[in-house]
């Protein structure tokens, strides 16, 4: 379908100086008026092209610092899921079961190495007292 002046400008307006970014069922419409009317499009192209270039070079003002601070300050609080004594006494808490638990676990491994040491030293001594020669051999 062919393109009218009208809706090249309007696309240029909408989409830019530079024909790619346009879309891409208007492209080929759009070359076809730029090689039939090279003179109109280009001077379209050429305004839209304007504005792009003062559009990409435009920064916003940065915030002050005193604006910073209120919109800070006015910004809700986040709020914790737990009071504020909970948190402490949970972490304490915590901490007294670990070490609990590993004084516990120490014991048992101390008292299981006792009870073997005892029993191979108990192993040990009937073992050698058996094959000891008697005294009147």
């Amino acid at each position: 379908m062919a393109m009218t002046r009208d809706r090249f400008e309007e696309l240029a307006d909408a989409y830019g100086g530079d024909v790619s970014r346009w879309p891409a069922a208007a492209r080929e419409a759009a070359a076809l008026l730029m090689a039939a009317e090279p003179s109109f499009t280009q001077e379209a192209l050429a305004r839209a092209g304007a504005l792009d270039i003062a559009l990409d070079s435009w920064r916003p003002a940065p915030a002050s610092p005193g604006l910073v601070e209120r919109i800070v300050a006015a910004a809700p609080r986040a709020r914790s899921r737990w009071p504020a004594w909970l948190s402490p006494a949970a972490l304490g808490a915590g901490l007294a079961a670990a070490c609990a638990a590993g004084v516990v676990a120490g014991v048992q491994i101390s008292e299981r190495a006792n009870a073997s040491e005892v029993a191979v030293t108990n192993t040990l001594a009937a073992v050698s007292t058996s094959f000891e020669p008697e005294a009147g051999a």
